[in-house]
């Protein structure tokens, strides 16, 4: 791929953006299958949730931000987004892989 230094026109420029993009795609996919194995290690809805990995890692991606020059508000903003909808996607593949037992155990009222 070119820098973008190196593009003669905008539709280069447009190529390598759409490029890129495609690859964030498909790297955010591959973090989706990562949080979906990691529901297996976790045996209640406050570790799938985990509040204190999740402000912990907003932190560490401000830090990244900007060490590369990016806004920290901007990329906070964004993982927060993405990650509270992967917590919720993760919450439900946990839920519906948990066995009967762990579920009448966290409800009793579900054996009535």
């Amino acid at each position: 791929m070119k820098s973008p230094d190196e593009c003669f026109n905008i539709q280069e420029i447009r190529d390598c953006i759409d490029e890129i993009d495609k690859q964030v795609i498909s790297d955010l996919s591959k973090r989706f299958a990562y949080v979906k194995a990691a529901a297996k290690f976790k045996n209640s809805e406050t570790n799938v949730k985990a509040p204190d990995r999740f402000n912990s890692m907003l932190q560490s991606r401000r830090v990244w931000a900007e060490e590369v020059g990016l806004n920290p508000d901007v990329i906070e903003k964004l993982y927060r987004d993405l990650v509270s909808y992967f917590i919720d996607e993760e919450l439900k593949h946990w839920q519906s892989n948990k066995k009967p037992e762990e579920s009448s155990l966290e409800n009793p009222k579900s054996k009535i």
